[in-house]
């Protein structure tokens, strides 16, 4: 319980930006309403919308929050409070085979343009994934970035685990191949691959993506493949914007969302799940190893809200 307590203790100190811009406007107007009324709920989603929660988001959470009033004949704006969390919560909740990945024998891409924290959370999540018992190799297949392949090596060195580079400007496909093939030989239980993130051009990223996994699939057939995008929380609604054009050319299973802790727009999190349907999985809040955790909805809201944690 301790490394969930640290963790959830960073997470309140990590959204405390976010805290107050965002819940410090919803309680100003929970609590400066007597009644519920039509300016009670516009007041609110205007606040949610400025919060970086999407338009889909916020009315979504709305009209759920309406119901829930009338079904449970609330009458004090102030109780409307926990129903908001529920509902941000139902937003969120991810589903049991979000992480099928971690269970099976598989390879993980990792796709993300430069500078959101790409290889860093590879790093950390090798790491994560070795505690728990897992045999991980990674692969430097970012290799249009020699700053790629030398930070991967220094974080793989860091968590305990192994990898496969070639040198900068190899084919990503090659590094790839070869990956496969020792994972295979080692009987590793995930293979985690840094791949590109060229977003300008998304030709040759898509045909990259493509050969990569056609490689995947005729040489790995038995590998669970999953492919997770990382963003950086810091830049808010253009997080979703790269989330939804990297979900254009490859088949996203989910989101990391790295840099929590440097933002006050933490609401991306929420946005990013409900405006794409793509399940944010691991959050990332500060520099350490184990600052990279699964992303937990009931852990998020309650850290957003009350800063305590309580069930």
């Amino acid at each position: 319980m301790g490394e969930k307590k640290g963790f959830f203790g960073k997470l309140v100190a990590g959204l405390s930006k976010t805290r107050d811009s965002i819940v410090s406007g919803i309680d100003s107007i929970f609590n400066g309403f007597s009644s519920i009324d039509d300016e009670f709920y516009e007041e609110l989603e205007e606040t949610l919308i400025m919060a970086d929660l999407g338009i889909n988001t916020t009315t979504a959470v709305i009209e759920d929050l309406q119901k829930k009033v009338k079904e449970q004949k609330i009458k004090q704006p102030a109780e409307c409070r926990r129903l908001l969390m529920e509902s941000l919560k139902d937003q969120m909740r991810l589903d049991d085979s979000a992480y099928e990945f971690e269970n099976r024998t598989s390879v993980v891409l990792v796709i993300g343009v430069n500078g959101v924290g790409k290889t860093t959370s590879i790093g950390k999540m090798a790491g994560l994934m070795k505690d728990r018992g897992k045999r991980v190799l990674v692969a430097a297949a970012d290799t249009f970035r020699a700053a790629a392949i030398e930070q991967l090596t220094e974080w793989a060195n860091r968590s305990g685990v192994e990898i496969i580079a070639q040198q900068e400007g190899s084919d990503p496909a090659a590094v790839v191949y070869d990956a496969v093939m020792a994972a295979k030989a080692r009987k590793t239980d995930v293979l985690l691959c840094d791949t590109a993130g060229r977003l300008h051009n998304k030709k040759n990223l898509m045909e990259e993506l493509r050969k990569i996994n056609r490689i995947i699939e005729r040489e790995y057939p038995e590998a669970y493949l999953e492919t997770l995008v990382v963003v950086d929380g810091t830049t808010g609604q253009n997080a979703l914007a790269q989330a939804r054009e990297f979900s254009e050319v490859a088949e996203v299973g989910g989101i990391i969302l790295t840099k929590l802790d440097g933002t006050a727009k933490g609401g991306i999190a929420i946005a990013i799940q409900s405006e794409l349907k793509i399940p944010v999985k691991y959050i990332g809040i500060g520099e350490q190893i184990d600052d990279l955790q699964k992303f937990d909805a009931d852990q998020f809201v309650e850290a957003l809200f009350e800063g305590t944690d309580t069930p």
